[in-house]
């Protein structure tokens, strides 16, 4: 019916009809540009606070756009979603960010990060290889302001405990935390666990567990 009341004409309803179909779709259309100006924002000054590169950057982009034209976001929040779409990126650049530096950047937690990580990289076919430990230790090195040749030494000891199996399945950063704090105490650069453990964003538990089982493991190796 017009604004009188009065019944339209077949004609007039098919045109008022095609009128709200295209304003719906235009609503849409416009809700979907404010999300994905909005995400690909927040990966932007995610990306600047971590110090990732701009390629870093497109890659993510690219992940999270391909996840809104699968339709992924649905009933996830825009913040996981574009965060997990970063630690993505990072591990695809080989860039060493741990899931603890990405919900520190984020505005949510790292529980959520990975719900979501898990689930596009699941629905978007995305396999990647945990970020190899040595890659984290001259980042942790110098935040613990040790020597170049404890670095080596750190990286040495992966090496090794790579070719002992003993760092599949276990966290790249506790496993660079345990290598690093291992080659302090063999260089004299001691430092605390608790120091590590700071440096690497894990907890001094893993440094221990972690420690332990390396040093057990290749004992003739290590002499500390």
């Amino acid at each position: 019916r017009d604004a009188k009341g009065n019944k339209l004409s077949p004609e007039r309803r098919k045109k008022v009809y095609r009128l709200r179909k295209w304003h719906k779709r235009s609503r849409i259309t416009d809700s979907k540009d404010r999300n994905l100006t909005f995400s690909l924002s927040e990966i932007n000054r995610m990306s600047s606070q971590l110090g990732l590169s701009n390629s870093v950057q497109e890659i993510a982009s690219k992940i999270y756009r391909k996840a809104v034209e699968e339709n992924l976001i649905r009933g996830r929040s825009m913040e996981g979603v574009s965060s997990a779409a970063l630690y993505a990126a990072c591990r695809e650049a080989k860039t060493p960010r741990t899931l603890e530096e990405i919900a520190e950047a984020s505005r949510v937690d790292k529980r959520e990060i990975s719900r979501s990580y898990r689930f596009i990289a699941r629905e978007l076919n995305i396999d990647l290889p945990l970020t190899d430990p040595a890659k984290y230790v001259p980042r942790f090195g110098s935040e613990l302001n040790i020597s170049g040749e404890a670095k080596v030494e750190a990286m040495e000891i992966i090496r090794k405990a790579q070719e002992e199996k003993l760092t599949s399945g276990k966290s790249p950063s506790g496993t660079a935390a345990a290598a690093i704090y291992i080659a302090t105490l063999k260089s004299g650069e001691r430092r605390t666990q608790r120091e590590v453990a700071k440096a690497a964003d894990v907890t001094e538990v893993t440094v221990r567990n972690r420690y332990n089982k390396i040093a057990e493991e290749l004992d003739a190796e290590i002499k500390v």
